[in-house]
């Protein structure tokens, strides 16, 4: 049989208050700024490059669109979870209540990977611009501290420290932590409206040119000189023309992931039903008209070709505008952009573990509590987990193995939706996604579209991960389930 938590169970712990639960002291507006402070980072300041110049050329703004389109639809349903069931644990919440305990379990441990690599990337990328800033002041780090073995260092050194840092802070509590999200991300979109503005005015309509690389294997496919088939399984595939597109989109999504990690605070929210869904679908829209002007004048700028292997394309194409007495401002603004991502990140990936915990499947360590309401036992040990992958993973590829996680927690979120209009349609829904089954449909569909654009190795390094929790699982998570112990209980009695 399907263990799966009834609704009514889920918002009678969503209405618990005391001590042993988590304290709402989030409004609608720190909602916003939560999944504005998560979206706007790595994503835009790092990624954009790298996708430019490696997938889609100038077109990583058509990238940008189509991965938009895909959290649009995954957004909508998004909301409709969250304000029905606003408990802590986001899409592994709302797969519990509709696909039962073993995919929420899937969709659980594949959020660890999400947030918590998440976070170690935009680390990565944190230390860049932080030894940029410290160039400026003349101090040089050695480079063995500022790169993993895998990039010819010995480790990223101040990757590890702002990891252990923003767990300090989410340890002391949420409204502490909220607070200094809210000042660093009125500094982050200050930044984005200033280099849109500044830096219209210097774009050159021939980096603009050609839009679309041109893809050398899709050219042979359109002549008949090379099947589909075996285009798809080449090196070319990817690397520009419209597949190049669809990976960069695949590749961006990764910027998106903001408005999910709102979903996993709604057991923080004062008024949840309300808040949730203008916290997603805000934070979303906003962002979303952001990147599309921001990618649209960084290749203006800069040359696509300019940004391969670049950690930092922002500081690189601002330069071209002859700013320079800007440049100290706007690096250290991306710091602190950078900061308000990480901090979000390691607040949701806390928040998952903690629900785990909550319903037995994870040890009870998790889910203890600290007398601020914070689940500080978790913080620390994911501040000790993540120190290690952003001091020793390259971030190209932490990067691809969150979107491939993150894509997959969207779609199963949209068949959550499809599932429970048809098992429970007369459920109170303070907000309905509209159009259904087209909007989940087509969350589906334009998910699994680009989880099949990344490459391989992402779905390789994917698979090791979840047999990695199924093995957890079977030996640890099915043995002291909260649901199944009842269950258990009730047939005794019997």
């Amino acid at each position: 049989m399907l263990f799966k938590k009834s609704i009514p169970k889920l918002i009678a712990e969503a209405n618990e208050n005391g001590e042993h639960t988590l304290k709402r002291t989030l409004t609608s507006g720190g909602l916003i700024a939560l999944g504005v402070g998560a979206i706007i980072g790595a994503g835009l300041f790092s990624l954009t490059g790298i996708a430019a110049a490696e997938n889609a050329g100038p077109a990583v703004i058509l990238s940008f669109i189509i991965a938009a389109v895909g959290c649009a639809f995954a957004g909508l349903c998004y909301a409709e979870f969250a304000s029905m069931i606003p408990v802590a644990g986001s899409a592994y919440t709302y797969s519990y209540a509709t696909m039962g305990e073993f995919v929420a379990w899937i969709i659980g441990w594949d959020l660890v990977l999400e947030y918590a690599l998440a976070g170690a990337t935009v680390a990565v990328s944190w230390s860049q611009y932080f030894n940029q800033l410290l160039m400026i002041f003349h101090i040089h780090l050695p480079d063995a501290l500022l790169k993993g073995p895998w990039e010819g260092g010995m480790v990223n050194l101040p990757a590890i420290i702002i990891v252990c840092l923003l767990s300090l802070l989410l340890m002391r509590g949420t409204q502490e932590s909220s607070r200094v999200n809210n000042i660093l991300v009125i500094l982050k979109v200050g930044v984005v409206l200033i280099f849109i503005a500044l830096g219209w005015s210097f774009i050159n309509p021939a980096n603009h040119d050609p839009f679309i690389p041109v893809n050398a294997g899709e050219e042979m496919v359109k002549n008949g000189q090379q099947s589909l088939w075996t285009f798809l399984k080449s090196d070319d595939f990817g690397h520009f023309g419209f597949s190049g597109v669809l990976r960069a989109a695949g590749v961006v999504f990764f910027a998106f992931i903001g408005f999910d990690a709102v979903s996993t605070a709604a057991q923080e929210a004062k008024n949840p039903k309300k808040g949730m869904p203008i916290g997603i679908i805000g934070s979303l829209v906003i962002c979303t008209l952001l990147y599309v002007l921001f990618s649209y004048v960084m290749t203006g700028i800069e040359n696509y070709t300019m940004f391969k292997g670049d950690a930092k394309p922002v500081a690189t194409a601002f330069a071209k505008t002859g700013y320079h007495f800007l440049n100290t401002a706007l690096i250290i603004t991306i710091i602190a952009g950078y900061t308000s991502v990480i901090l979000v990140m390691l607040l949701g990936q806390s928040r998952v573990f903690y629900s785990m915990s909550k319903d037995g499947l994870l040890p009870k360590i998790f889910s203890d509590l600290s007398k601020r309401q914070t689940p500080w036992k978790t913080n620390a040990i994911f501040m000790v987990f993540v120190s290690i992958f952003a001091g020793f993973v390259p971030v190209s590829d932490l990067g691809h193995m969150v979107s491939i996680g993150t894509l997959f927690a969207f779609t199963l979120v949209c068949v959550g939706i499809l599932v429970l209009r048809k098992t429970d349609p007369n459920l109170e829904r303070p907000f309905k996604t509209p159009l259904v089954p087209f909007v989940p449909i087509m969350g589906i569909l334009v998910c699994v579209l680009m989880m099949a654009s990344l490459p391989i190795e992402s779905w390789e390094r994917l698979a090791i991960w979840l047999a990695l929790g199924l093995l957890i699982y079977f030996v640890y998570g099915k043995k002291h389930s909260v649901i199944r112990k009842q269950h258990r209980d009730q047939q005794g009695i019997e």
